[in-house]
């Protein structure tokens, strides 16, 4: 049993949660807003912590889901006051620097690959080998654009203009967070919002993080030598702990493998 001593003054802690891996993909390992809500709250609001850090090594991934992550973090920070700094580990891109970039502070190493902002749609189309297996494809809808972008079928014009669209309006929001986020710590660069991707110094010239630092060190100046770090994270479902997700984790790790590959990692 402890005891706790009013009168011993306690060392600062500071709450540090992990964002690893692709953001909304299938698999244990995603990540998403459902699964982190408890995570954070804990790290938020337990103990009293000086801050939460977030160690991030995303490659991005769903663009709500990292809305809805960013947004929880700034909501709790701003109800708890609570300040928020971020360490990029090997990468945060595209939906990775989403969740960086809803930190008051961004801390990365020299070799970290910062940025993509921007946003991509992918797929295959399989019409040509249809036609070659002799295989008619057939397809009714009610609403001319239900079956847009069907990959059996030939790529529609109206149908790549109306994707086109969409991902533009994404785009748009995703500058509008970081905008918002970074203001006028962000260099006058006309590469900050094409998608470019940049190492740690050259991320700190464009104002999309703010150093080169490790957590423990920067945290150590920032907090003194005697913080303890308290350490949050997403538990193991009941199935995966019995080996009953091996399909579904397997296609996941496939999914977030490829996302990683984009950055050379």
């Amino acid at each position: 049993m402890t005891f706790r001593l009013p009168f011993l003054k306690r060392p600062p802690s500071v709450a540090v949660v992990r964002l690893s891996g692709a953001i909304g993909m299938s698999g244990r390992g995603s990540l998403n807003d459902t699964s982190l809500a408890p995570v954070l709250e804990q790290a938020f609001r337990k103990g009293k912590p000086r801050a939460v850090a977030l160690e991030i090594n995303s490659p991005g991934g769903s663009p709500v889901q990292s809305a809805l992550i960013g947004a929880r973090i700034r909501r709790l920070s701003e109800e708890t006051k609570v300040p928020v700094l971020a360490f990029v580990e090997d990468v945060a891109a595209s939906g990775g620097y989403w969740l960086a970039a809803s930190a008051d502070e961004i801390f990365a190493d020299a070799s970290s690959v910062v940025g993509s902002i921007g946003v991509i749609s992918a797929g295959f189309g399989a019409h040509v080998f249809l036609a070659r297996q002799g295989i008619e494809r057939r397809v009714h809808t009610a609403g001319q654009s239900k079956s847009m972008l069907d990959p059996f079928r030939p790529e529609n014009e109206a149908d790549v203009a109306r994707l086109k669209l969409l991902l533009n309006d994404i785009h748009a929001n995703f500058i509008d967070h970081v905008t918002e986020r970074r203001g006028p710590k962000l260099a006058q660069d006309d590469s900050l919002f094409t998608g470019e991707v940049w190492l740690g110094r050259r991320a700190v010239e464009l104002g999309l993080i703010d150093g080169i630092g490790h957590l423990r060190p920067v945290l150590e100046a920032r907090f003194g030598k005697k913080l303890r770090l308290r350490r949050y994270g997403m538990k193991k479902s009941f199935l995966s702990r019995f080996g009953l997700t091996l399909a579904e984790d397997a296609l996941g790790a496939i999914e977030e493998r490829a996302q990683f590959a984009r950055f050379g990692l």
